[in-house]
């Protein structure tokens, strides 16, 4: 289909304008730049199976190189080099076209996987690893099961249990009336004992990792966050990521989990699955449709960190980018993408709330949260018939201090993305 583009849909503050700087692209996920210029954009490769990265020539994209494993979700350009986030791999490709896996084995075969790279002052490549579920539990929620029977979350530490199990009817014999137990960070079907140990890995479910730029000594860095997605260092060094909160679905359905935004601390577990911006799961709150969560760990390794800055459950907040640029503005202030809902497929069947579908500025001397680019509806262009945003998933600077909002394109709850839906919009001062 061809999708509707009109930049006078989208309202930006005084000063600013918007407008489409690449269209009918097909589910992009990134932009980076060379020291010359030259523009890579990601496909993700989710309506072919094909991830791919572009570039930018005579006015038309690409393909650069090809078949790598969806969802292609990053790419970062950096000393000459393209490093390549995708499904349980980075890659790095060289100027003379040379592609070598770097990092394999990420866990990241279940709901969320490794995300975009980003190169710290120390010059390794840090990078965030979701989790396999929701909340621990392997589940009929978990529509990867058939294909991945025996994956599951993994511990950043060793972990004792509650032996707490949740019951449901075997989804991998459909023909049978079977009913299993899991337990958390087991495969589907294994029940937990009470005080049983579980180890730590450093290939952590929803974990923030860090290695050197040929991909040795991999470390963890810190853990305990469903889905860190983006992942930046502020002007000061500090770094910082986005956390998915957990949805309202599965064997253990948690409500009104915000995103969160936190400071990330070496050594530091920030909650997951037993916790939510600070705030034990056991919270009368957290309550989905009588169901009261309960703790999955029997002793937990610390109390987490409360975050900087949330944003509403299921806003989906995604990429993000500090500003360093006077020319455009708000030095030191983040400039967040976020994505929009999934509802009612992650809110238990509960309408879609007006959230995401924005860009938005976070100040960071105070942590208020502030609308910088939004459709007046409020709601994604293919709800509200106009030509605006749709889904935002990424931010970053161009070299010409323009800032560059990567959209999705329209997907489909239980259809999938519409092909060459996607635009990359341009956003910039006025001179």
């Amino acid at each position: 289909m061809e999708r509707k583009i009109n930049a006078d849909d989208i309202v930006v503050p005084p000063g600013y304008i918007i407008e489409p700087a690449y269209t009918q692209v097909n589910v992009p996920t990134a932009v980076a730049f060379s020291e010359d210029g030259t523009v890579f954009l990601t496909d993700a490769g989710m309506t072919d199976g094909n991830g791919k990265v572009l570039v930018l020539r005579d006015g038309k994209f690409d393909i650069l190189a090809q078949g790598f494993k969806p969802p292609l979700v990053g790419i970062t350009y950096h000393g000459r080099r393209l490093y390549i986030a995708h499904r349980g791999r980075v890659t790095v490709m060289k100027p003379s076209g040379q592609r070598e896996d770097i990092v394999t084995g990420l866990p990241s075969f279940g709901d969320h996987e490794n995300n975009p790279i980003v190169v710290g002052p120390d010059g390794k490549l840090y990078f965030g690893q979701g989790t396999a579920t929701n909340s621990g539990i392997v589940g009929p929620d978990n529509r990867w099961l058939a294909d991945n029977p025996y994956f599951h979350d993994h511990a950043g530490a060793t972990i004792q249990l509650t032996g707490l199990n949740f019951a449901s009817k075997n989804i991998l014999t459909p023909a049978s009336d079977e009913i299993v137990e899991t337990g958390a960070f087991v495969p589907y079907g294994v029940a937990t004992a009470k005080g049983q140990w579980v180890p730590g890995v450093v290939r952590a479910s929803g974990s923030i990792l860090r290695v050197n730029k040929d991909g040795s000594e991999l470390e963890q860095v810190a853990w305990g966050l469903r889905n860190p997605f983006g992942l930046q260092f502020d002007p000061t060094g500090r770094l910082w990521t986005i956390n998915n909160g957990m949805d309202e679905r599965g064997s253990r359905p948690v409500a009104n989990c915000p995103d969160e935004f936190h400071e990330i601390l070496p050594g530091t577990w920030y909650g997951w699955p037993d916790y939510a911006a600070g705030e034990p799961v056991t919270q009368p709150w957290f309550e989905s449709d009588g169901f009261k969560p309960s703790f999955l760990f029997a002793g937990h390794p610390m109390i987490p960190p409360r975050p900087f800055a949330c944003f509403a459950p299921h806003t989906a907040a995604a990429g993000f980018v500090f500003s360093h640029s006077h020319h455009f503005g708000h030095v030191g202030d983040a400039f967040i993408a976020e994505l929009g809902s999934e509802a009612p497929a992650t809110t238990g069947g509960k309408p879609a709330p007006k959230v995401g579908h924005r860009v938005s500025r976070l100040q960071m001397r105070d942590g208020e949260l502030h609308a910088f680019a939004q459709n007046r509806s409020q709601l994604p262009a293919s709800r509200d018939g106009g030509g605006g945003l749709e889904r935002p998933m990424n931010v970053c600077f161009g070299p010409d201090n323009t800032l560059y909002i990567i959209d999705i394109g329209i997907l489909r709850v239980g259809r999938g993305f519409e092909k060459h839906t996607g635009v990359v919009w341009r956003m910039r001062r006025r001179s």
